[in-house]
C-alpha cells in the first residue's frame, strides 16, 4: 500500500469521513489528475496539449494509451498509430482522454492493492464500460466516451475502497464472507455506504454532470445516463450468467433505450463481453480477464504480444525522422521502450542508465504489466556482481537465456528466470545503459526476428546518444 501523506483518522464514520480520507490521504494524486483532466476540453490546441503533456510524463501511460489507439475498439481505421500526437489527431481528443482515464484508474489503483474485491470490482467496471460504449446508438465521439468514462466510474467509490488496506477493509471482508447482506454489512461497518462514497468523490473530483447524473438518487435525467446505470447492472448480473428473470429485465430495459430487439441485445452484449476481455489485455491487466463473462478465458488469450512488421518499419521511420532534427533522447528512448513492447512483441520492457556515481544502472523507463516494484527496485550493479549481474549485457543485444543457478529477486518473480533480451548502450567506450525486455510468464524464447527488430531499435537510441555527445 502507498504510504499514506498524513495519519488517517482510527476510524471513519461518515461519508464525509470517507471522501476526505480517499481524496487526501490516500489518493490525492489520482483525485488531483482526474479533476484536471476532466475540466480539459477540445475547444483549442493548448488543451491537447495538456493532454498529451500529461501522458508522456508518465511512460507506463504513454505505453497503454498508444496500445488502446491501435485496436480496433477505438481505432476502426486500422491505422497505425506510434504517438500520442498522432492517436489525438487520427482518434480524437475525447477517445485518447477516455483512454486516459482508464488507464490512470487502473495503474493507480492495482498499484496499492491486488485484493480480489478490487480486481473483481475492476473487471465490472471495465465490462460495464465497453458494454455502455458498443450499445451506444452512434452519435459522436464525446458521447460514446461519455457513456464508456460513466460506466466505468460509477462505482468508484468502491474501487478506491478496496484499493486501501484498511482495518475497516478487512472487517467489512469478514462480514461478507459471512454472508452478511451486501448494503447491510456497509452500513455497519462505514456507517454510510459505496453508492454514498461514490456520490461524495464525484463532487470532491469534479468529474462533471454526466456522471453525477449517473450516480445520482432517482431516475436519471438522460437515455445515456440510464444506459449506463443499465450497463453496469447487467454487467453485475452476467457474472452469475446470461439468463435470469433480473437479467431479462434489464436486457429488455436496454432493448428500449437502444431500439432493438431483447434477443438482439443478448447476441451483441455477449460480443462486446468478448470485446472487453481484449481491451483488459490493452490495459495490461489481463489477469481480471477470468473475472468477466466473455467467451474466452486467460488461458485462451495469449498474454505476449506477437511481432508486427509492419508496426515495426512505422516506428522505426519516426525514429530516423526524429533523429534528423534536434535529437530528443527522452523522445527518441520513449518511441524505443514503446516499438520494442508493441512491434518486436515482448510484454515488458525497461531502459535503464547509469547513476550519477556512475556505478549502478537504474531504471529511467519501464511499461507492462506487474512492472511498478521495477520503478524502484531494478538496479544492476555496473560491475555485474549481485543478483541481477547476469543480465548485464556485453558488446552486443543478445537474447537472455537463464540457467538453473539463476537467483530469483525478491520484487519480481520472473526476471532471471524467463529468456529475455539486453541490449547495452555505451558512451565515449563506457557501458551507460541498457534496454531489457521479457515475457514474464509466457516462457518463449525470443527468437532470431526478434531479436533483429529488438537490435535495430535499440540501434537508433545508440545512434541519438553518439549524436549528443558530439
Amino acid at each position: 500500500m502507498a504510504t499514506p501523506t498524513e495519519t488517517p483518522p482510527a476510524r471513519m464514520t461518515s461519508t464525509r469521513a470517507w471522501v476526505t480520507y480517499l481524496s487526501k490521504v490516500e489518493l490525492p494524486v489520482l483525485a488531483n489528475t482526474l479533476r484536471r483532466i476532466n475540466e480539459l476540453t477540445d475547444s483549442n490546441n493548448s488543451t491537447v496539449n495538456q493532454l498529451a503533456g500529461v501522458i508522456l510524463n508518465d511512460a507506463q501511460l504513454t505505453s497503454q494509451v498508444l496500445r488502446l489507439s491501435n485496436t480496433v475498439f477505438y481505432n476502426q481505421t486500422r491505422a497505425q498509430v506510434g504517438t500520442v500526437s498522432r492517436a489525438i489527431t487520427l482518434i480524437g481528443f475525447d477517445a485518447v482522454k477516455s483512454m486516459t482515464i482508464s488507464s490512470l484508474i487502473v495503474d493507480s489503483l492495482l498499484a496499492r492493492s491486488e485484493s480480489p474485491h478490487l480486481l473483481k470490482c475492476l473487471a465490472r467496471a471495465l465490462h460495464a464500460a465497453v458494454q455502455a460504449r458498443c450499445l451506444l446508438p452512434k452519435r459522436n465521439e464525446q458521447a460514446l466516451e461519455e457513456v464508456f468514462i460513466g460506466a466505468l466510474l460509477m462505482n468508484i467509490g468502491e474501487l478506491a475502497f478496496w484499493s486501501c488496506e484498511t482495518d475497516q477493509a478487512r472487517e467489512l471482508e469478514a462480514l461478507l464472507l459471512k454472508g452478511e447482506a451486501i448494503i447491510d454489512a456497509q452500513k455497519t461497518v462505514l456507517d454510510t455506504t459505496f453508492t454514498e462514497i461514490t456520490r461524495g468523490l464525484v463532487e470532491a473530483w469534479s468529474l462533471g454532470p454526466f456522471i453525477k447524473d449517473v450516480v445520482a438518487a432517482g431516475q436519471p435525467n438522460s437515455k445515456a445516463a440510464s444506459l449506463v446505470r443499465h450497463s453496469v447492472e447487467m454487467a453485475r448480473l452476467s457474472e452469475k450468467g446470461w439468463r435470469g428473470a433480473e437479467m431479462d429485465r434489464v436486457l429488455e430495459a436496454l432493448a428500449g433505450e437502444i431500439g432493438e430487439s431483447p434477443a438482439t441485445v443478448r447476441d451483441q452484449v455477449r460480443i462486446n463481453a468478448d470485446e472487453a476481455s481484449k481491451i483488459a489485455i490493452s490495459l495490461g491487466i489481463p489477469q481480471v480477464t477470468k473475472l468477466m463473462p466473455g467467451n474466452r478465458t486467460i488461458e485462451d488469450i495469449p498474454v505476449a504480444p506477437k511481432t508486427d512488421p509492419v508496426l515495426q518499419l512505422e516506428i522505426l521511420r519516426q525514429l530516423t525522422h526524429s533523429l534528423t532534427d534536434k535529437p530528443d533522447i527522452n523522445e527518441v528512448c520513449q518511441l524505443v521502450v514503446d516499438g520494442i513492447q508493441r512491434a518486436v512483441g515482448m510484454q515488458r520492457v525497461a531502459l535503464l542508465m547509469v547513476d550519477r556515481t556512475g556505478a549502478q544502472l537504474v531504471p529511467k523507463k519501464v511499461t507492462g504489466p506487474g512492472t511498478e516494484p521495477w520503478r524502484e527496485q531494478f538496479v544492476l550493479q555496473r560491475d555485474g556482481t549481485g543478483t541481477l549481474g547476469c543480465l548485464l549485457p556485453h558488446k552486443a543485444c543478445a537474447i537472455y537465456r537463464p540457467d538453473k543457478l539463476s537467483e530469483t529477486p525478491e520484487f519480481d518473480p520472473w526476471i532471471c528466470q524467463v529468456p529475455a533480451l539486453t541490449g547495452p548502450l555505451w558512451a565515449k567506450g563506457r557501458l551507460v545503459g541498457m534496454f531489457y525486455a521479457d515475457n514474464a510468464d509466457v516462457n518463449a524464447v525470443p527468437d532470431q526476428d526478434q531479436l533483429t527488430a529488438f537490435s535495430h531499435f535499440v540501434q537508433h537510441a545508440q545512434l541519438c546518444l553518439t549524436l549528443l555527445s558530439h
